[in-house]
């Protein structure tokens, strides 16, 4: 039996619902070059964000992965810093397709001065042009570089966590195992924000989604078809690419993963937080009700989009700096 599709706009507050009638119809998600344009004009159209006065921003040329180029990794460091200061290791979203580090200065640098600690974010390479293995293996050579960049950096390497959004929540997933798996560098701590980790998209969620002003279904489809070079779905896809596929998570760091109702990735997110606590991994699942894919950051008046952002904030809080 087909499983029913969602009208998102019956579920949603006066906030989110404005903020989606004023997102664009997008006509064909595999345009990655349509796509990657239309972000560009987008954001040279928009006022420039302020970032705060005390974070300094500076590029990094982390090592690349063996026989590809070095990674580019941007540091956010607090003028108060401390010494051996906790780090995040973030990774940006876009569907594995599209998307760079420049996305989520105001995210970074924002952490960065409220909690006072060392952010980083690493510009990985995008599918289709590269698909896995080079996003995940870029991300992990920018990790190993922060790792052992510690002392140069005054931060704490036994405490650094990672973490990332939609398709970078996916790859901090995959790259939390890839740590382990690895036994190079020490991750304390994982927050997955709506993370995109399941390839077969066979949930009632994953089909459910259809709306074209949101990530959906076909946008879905298209970014896992050119992450894994159109193998999504199929055999031997590697935990690493799709972190839904592992079967062994035991050892993995404490993971907080947040999700709103109205995303197509809550069942795979729900999924894999109880697979997570069944492998008796410490984790935090927030479910959001009336939330849609990235709406914290679209209907940021809103109620829950405050509780959100608090909710988040203070678990990564909590997970650096200590109780308080």
């Amino acid at each position: 039996m087909a499983i029913p599709t969602i009208d998102i706009e019956a579920y949603l507050d006066a906030d989110h619902l404005a903020a989606i009638r004023a997102l664009p119809v997008r006509e064909d998600p595999g345009d990655f070059a349509a796509r990657r344009a239309s972000i560009a004009e987008l954001r040279a159209a928009m006022p420039e964000v302020q970032l705060p006065e005390n974070v300094v921003l500076e590029d990094h040329m982390a090592p690349g992965p063996e026989g590809a180029p070095d990674v580019m990794v941007r540091t956010y460091r607090p003028a108060s810093l401390p010494a051996t200061a906790p780090a995040l290791y973030w990774i940006h979203g876009g569907g594995m397709v599209v998307g760079d580090v420049q996305m989520n200065d105001p995210y970074c640098a924002g952490i960065a001065s409220k909690l006072n600690v060392l952010v980083a974010s690493v510009e990985y390479r995008l599918a289709p042009e590269y698909p896995f293995p080079a996003p995940i293996e870029d991300c992990y050579a920018g990790l190993r570089w922060l790792a052992s960049s510690a002392d140069a950096l005054g931060i704490d390497r036994a405490r650094v966590a990672i973490g990332g959004g939609s398709a970078g929540g996916g790859l901090a997933a995959g790259l939390a195992q890839v740590a382990r798996d690895r036994g190079e560098v020490e991750v304390c701590f994982q927050l997955l924000v709506y993370p995109m980790l399941d390839d077969r998209n066979k949930t009632r969620s994953s089909n459910a989604i259809v709306d074209s002003r949101v990530w959906n279904r076909t946008s879905n489809l298209a970014g896992w078809d050119a992450y894994l070079a159109g193998n999504a779905g199929g055999k031997d896809v590697s935990p690493y690419a799709a972190p839904a596929r592992a079967t062994d998570l035991a050892g993995l760091p404490p993971a907080y993963i947040n999700v709103g109702t109205m995303d197509l990735f809550i069942d795979e997110d729900i999924a894999y937080a109880q697979a997570l606590l069944d492998a008796n991994v410490p984790t935090e699942l927030h479910v959001y009700p009336g939330a849609f894919h990235g709406s914290a950051n679209m209907a940021p008046n809103a109620e829950i989009s405050k509780r959100w952002r608090r909710d988040e904030l203070s678990a990564l809080d909590r997970a650096l700096n200590g109780p308080r």
